[in-house]
């Protein structure tokens, strides 16, 4: 499998903003309301980092809802790439 870094998927994750006249913030303790982050827009970011690595991520909702920061993010997919 072809593992994203961190940087990489945050690469991802300021298109997915981008798309939407969004700016992705340096902070990682961002808070992903505050910055118009939604669900519709994790799982488009989940999509690309499927189409990269050409693996499919599963993941469940309980995990999804732990989710409130830019890092959280970017940790619960890196950690989703390992499983």
């Amino acid at each position: 499998m072809n593992e994203l870094s961190r940087a990489q998927i945050r690469d991802l994750m300021a298109q997915v903003l981008a798309n939407q006249g969004k700016v992705l913030p340096d902070d990682d303790a961002a808070d992903l309301r505050e910055i118009g982050f939604r669900s519709l827009d994790f799982s488009e970011l989940a999509l690309r980092v499927e189409d990269e690595t050409g693996e499919e991520l599963n993941f469940d909702a309980p995990g999804l809802r732990r989710i409130a920061t830019v890092g959280d993010v970017l940790d619960f997919l890196g950690t989703l790439q390992r499983q």
